[in-house]
């Protein structure tokens, strides 16, 4: 495969914007988590209506990330993250000002869908713009993006509400800075005609997004529902599905068409592998962050504040360790991969040992932080040899599959913590929720060991 080339305006300016961007996305995720309770009482919300406030957006971001890819592909990246910061900055303005809870949940799934128009042409725009050691770095920045607005998101919303102006300002402040990021991004993004590829593949769009939402939605509402029976069909129901889907596409292939994710983007060297490593590491990430902050704010009643800067230790540590990484020499970064992963399992059962909380439950969390930072390069080797042409298929790809590899961790690991945290088990429930995370930790650097190898570059006619 050819590798991309880098543009040559690319620099700081783009990557903060995108980035940016990016970040407003994460942090909307968890920073509606803490006013939950003041949105039930000021609109009167059932439990399914606040469900849905805070699952909706989730839900629709992980069915509609591929779509959002390709939308990218077909129209240019520019017009695709202009457009989604367009809908996010209008749809959380919406939330802000929204008079019931049906407007609300509304408008958290336009939210949903604007961010999944926005996020992948981050990684995308990434891939094209930069190459060698300046895209290392910015992936790096791009993964503590990520981790940084997952935390930031808890601590801001404790913030926020402890001025008292209520739940509304947690949207509203997002809006003059999604509307700021917009006018740079239109001034600032350079102009493209995106992947030069046509046909959107209906069908194959129609079957994925089935089988997305067939296995998303009883994973985030399954929990608090009792895992009622038509969840796991609808699982069972996802696995079929995506077995159509893969047919779909070679079908679509087959007559010369082009499929929603080429096949070849999954032969590139390292893709599979890849994929592998970031279903199981964002699953032991999220698990790891749902289940504290119920671990320290119902168990140790922190303040969703003072709950969100225990886990600052953690998402610093993640972001120095992706950024450091690229300067390593490059003959010891393959070999070194799945050693952040023998970091990370025993800091879990560390976080066990520790649940009282304290310094030693920091350093604990500081190191859990430090082993998964190593998914920063297996971000980069996944797609160092994916063609630019294909950028789009396997930014859709990857941020599909981290979604979806969060979600099941907090719906597996979320759901043994809540189970195991009442009555006469309660005390076990750090620790055996440590274990789970420590599992998925060794899942995912097992996973790595395929990547340790420096692959032949792949060609093609």
């Amino acid at each position: 495969m050819t590798t991309p080339q880098e543009a040559p305006k690319a620099g700081g300016l783009l990557l903060t914007t995108i980035l940016l961007g990016q970040f407003l996305a994460i942090l909307n995720v968890n920073i509606v988590n803490v006013a939950t309770p003041t949105i039930e009482a000021d609109l009167h919300s059932s439990g399914a209506g606040l469900q849905m406030v805070i699952a909706g957006y989730t839900i629709v971001y992980a069915v509609l990330l591929i779509t959002g890819a390709r939308v990218g592909d077909l129209f240019g990246y520019r017009r695709a993250f202009i457009g989604g910061l367009a809908a996010f900055t209008v749809t959380t303005l919406a939330a802000g000002l929204a008079p019931t809870t049906g407007w609300l949940v509304a408008a958290r799934l336009l939210q949903g869908a604007g961010a999944a128009m926005m996020m992948p042409q981050v990684l995308t725009l990434i891939q094209r713009n930069f190459h060698g050691a300046a895209r290392g770095r910015a992936i790096g920045l791009w993964s503590l993006t990520i981790s940084g607005g997952i935390v930031a998101g808890q601590a801001l919303g404790g913030i926020l509400l402890g001025i008292g102006l209520g739940w509304r300002i947690v949207f509203l402040v997002l809006v003059p800075v999604a509307a700021l990021l917009l006018i740079t991004a239109y001034r600032l993004l350079p102009h493209d005609s995106g992947g030069g590829r046509t046909g959107l593949d209906p069908l194959g769009l129609v079957t994925l997004s089935a089988a997305v939402l067939l296995f998303v939605v009883p994973l985030v509402l399954g929990r608090d529902l009792g895992w009622p029976l038509w969840g796991w069909i609808s699982m069972a129901l996802s696995v079929v599905t995506f077995a159509v889907f893969v047919r779909v596409e070679r079908w679509v292939t087959g007559r010369g068409g082009r499929p929603l994710v080429d096949a070849r983007v999954l032969r590139a060297p390292g893709m599979r592998p890849g994929l592998a490593v970031l279903l199981f590491g964002p699953a032991t990430w999220g698990a790891f962050l749902f289940t504290s902050a119920l671990h320290l704010q119902g168990d140790l009643h922190m303040t969703p504040l003072a709950s969100g800067m225990m886990l600052v230790p953690c998402a610093l540590a993640f972001g120095l360790v992706g950024l450091a990484w690229p300067r390593l020499p490059v003959r010891l970064q393959r070999p070194l991969l799945p050693f952040g992963y023998v970091v990370a399992a025993p800091a879990y059962i560390g976080l066990g040992l520790a649940a009282s909380g304290g310094v030693v439950y920091a350093i604990m969390s500081a190191l859990v932080g430090a082993g998964l930072g190593v998914q920063v390069a297996v971000t980069n080797l996944a797609t160092e040899q994916v063609d630019g042409a294909y950028a789009a298929d396997a930014s859709g790809a990857l941020l599909t599959v981290m979604q979806l590899g969060q979600v099941i961790g907090v719906a597996a690991v979320g759901t043994l913590f809540i189970t195991l945290d009442t009555g006469p088990t309660a005390s076990s429930a750090p620790m055996a929720t440590s274990l789970a995370m420590a599992a998925l930790a060794v899942l995912a650097g097992l996973s790595s060991l395929f990547l340790t190898r420096r692959p032949k570059p792949l060609t093609t006619a």
